[in-house]
């Protein structure tokens, strides 16, 4: 379906900073926009606030002021709602408030003409139960743009259950034609990245409660590890307590208690003491002025000397480590492994990668001695840093030749207590397999769930690229080793991720 014409009003209800940055966004592209609030006064003061931020963009050099001068031009306040009568599209930015919503757009549905597209910028209320009281229920869809609209790329195109395909295509090309990037989903709890994203702040939040490391260790580690923007604890902190707890106590609600998605008492605790984060000062970490600053813990530089570094099998996703080894100047061994699995090994000691087992159970199984586990890195031969977990055959001064190793590699290393999965490998997995059910249940396609995660999140890559890229087979055994460490349904795998890993086959082809 083509994208709406240039000459075609757009109406936006909500003139609070999601509404007028949608509005900034439509009048950008080229579209008449009518901006109403029921508050008296609010319309206009949207419209000035845009043009206040668009003329910064003058003031750096990165508009022109006639531009800015166009765009505020095609923006008008609206009184009533009846002055959006004529729109050809009606984007809702309002309260989250199922009811105040309905009423809504059973009044617009008496205004507006029967080609009118109705849509909401929810991101937490059904589109179908939006819908439920309409006349034509399947001309409404959602449009959720993330904040702040004229910034970020993502819009999550969402169909209720009465959703012309029509209507959702032509919203996916209109948004396309506004220079978003959007995907389709269905009207499930959270829709993609709410969903998807729930496992990046609990399995961070479960790692501080277990004691594994502090919260500024486990941000540093998805940084420069991961190669994820910010860590789990920063981003709550951006975010707000108060919201992200209650996003997640909503998806978790919506999902009759699914433990997949269980909100946790660490951050209750911050709600219920006011810390919400960056707004008042104080979350995980404290912004107050004169406020220490809190550092990741990382391991004091070992010199030793090291033996040779012998790498045994089929290295794969932890080659690069090795190439990195030798670019060094360490002395690397390569050889055939007698087990059939990729190991390094330094004096003593085995490294091996992880794989959702902690190592006190994984040397027990596999007969060895001093086992050091190390993390997945998004990519080995950029990481910064890395966390390494022992065996109990692993005493203090043992541990200090695999410092130095990948010290020598240029990493920062910290040690966590004997943990499941380490830090960036569970968190990687669990978000695939969150982006698996989705696509199994219906949400979106593997293409736009990946997409979703990328355009709204900034993660490094999708996460069932990501688990292609690292095996899905070798996924789905870290997630059973989860499951079987927890006792927990909430570390069970996907479905579907079982079943293309049996089959050998991947996500995106």
């Amino acid at each position: 379906m083509p994208a709406l014409a240039p000459s075609d009003i757009i109406a936006v209800i909500g003139a609070g900073a999601m509404g007028a940055g949608i509005a900034q966004v439509a009048a950008q592209a080229g579209h008449p926009v009518r901006l109403y609030d029921n508050s008296d006064g609010a319309a206009q003061a949207g419209i000035d606030g845009v043009r206040r931020q668009l003329e910064k963009r003058v003031a750096k050099g990165k508009m022109a002021q006639d531009e800015v001068d166009a765009i505020i031009a095609r923006m008008s306040p609206a009184a009533t709602l009846a002055e959006l009568a004529d729109s050809r599209l009606v984007v809702e930015a309002i309260v989250e408030n199922l009811e105040v919503k309905r009423g809504v757009f059973a009044e617009l549905e008496s205004l507006c003409g029967p080609d009118t597209l109705l849509t909401s910028n929810t991101s937490s209320l059904s589109i179908t139960s939006i819908a439920a009281g309409l006349e034509r229920p399947e001309r409404l869809a959602g449009l959720h743009f993330f904040n702040p609209a004229p910034v970020m790329k993502l819009v999550e195109v969402i169909s209720g259950l009465a959703t012309d395909v029509e209507v959702a295509e032509t919203l996916y090309a209109t948004a396309a034609a506004w220079g978003k990037v959007p995907v389709h989903a269905s009207s499930t709890p959270g829709f993609i990245v709410n969903r998807v994203a729930r496992p990046f702040y609990a399995e961070g939040l479960r790692l501080l409660q277990e004691g594994a490391t502090d919260f500024a260790t486990l941000d540093a580690l998805l940084r420069q590890a991961g190669g994820f923007r910010m860590g789990p604890f920063e981003l709550m902190d951006l975010i707000g307590h108060d919201v992200n707890y209650a996003v997640t106590r909503s998806v978790f609600d919506a999902y009759y208690g699914d433990t997949r998605f269980e909100p946790s008492l660490v951050q209750q605790a911050l709600v219920e003491a006011g810390r919400l984060g960056r707004k008042s000062g104080q979350g995980f970490y404290d912004y107050r002025d004169h406020a220490a600053p809190t550092s990741p813990d990382f391991a004091p530089t070992v010199e030793a000397e090291l033996p040779p570094l012998i790498a045994e099998g089929q290295l794969g996703a932890i080659a690069p480590l090795v190439a990195r080894a030798e670019a060094a100047g360490l002395e690397v061994v390569r050889r055939e492994s007698v087990s059939g699995q990729a190991r390094l090994r330094l004096g003593g000691l085995t490294l091996a990668l992880s794989d959702g087992r902690c190592a006190a159970e994984r040397a027990r199984d596999e007969g060895v001695e001093a086992l050091v586990l190390f993390d997945l890195c998004l990519d080995y031969e950029r990481a910064s840093a890395i966390a390494l977990a022992a065996s109990p055959g692993v005493d203090a001064e043992a541990r200090e030749p695999a410092t130095a190793l990948f010290q020598r590699l240029g990493l920062d290393v910290t040690w966590l207590t004997d943990t499941p999965g380490l830090v960036v490998l569970r968190t990687v997995a669990m978000l695939a397999n969150e982006a698996a059910d989705a696509v199994l249940q219906g949400v979106c396609s593997a293409r736009d769930g990946d997409l979703a995660m990328q355009a709204g999140l900034n993660y490094p890559r999708g996460p069932l690229a990501w688990a292609d890229g690292l095996g899905l087979a070798f996924v789905h055994r870290t997630l059973t080793h989860l499951q079987q460490s927890y006792g927990e349904e909430r570390y069970r795998a996907s479905f579907l991720l079982r079943r293309k890993a049996l089959a050998e086959e991947s996500f995106h082809v």
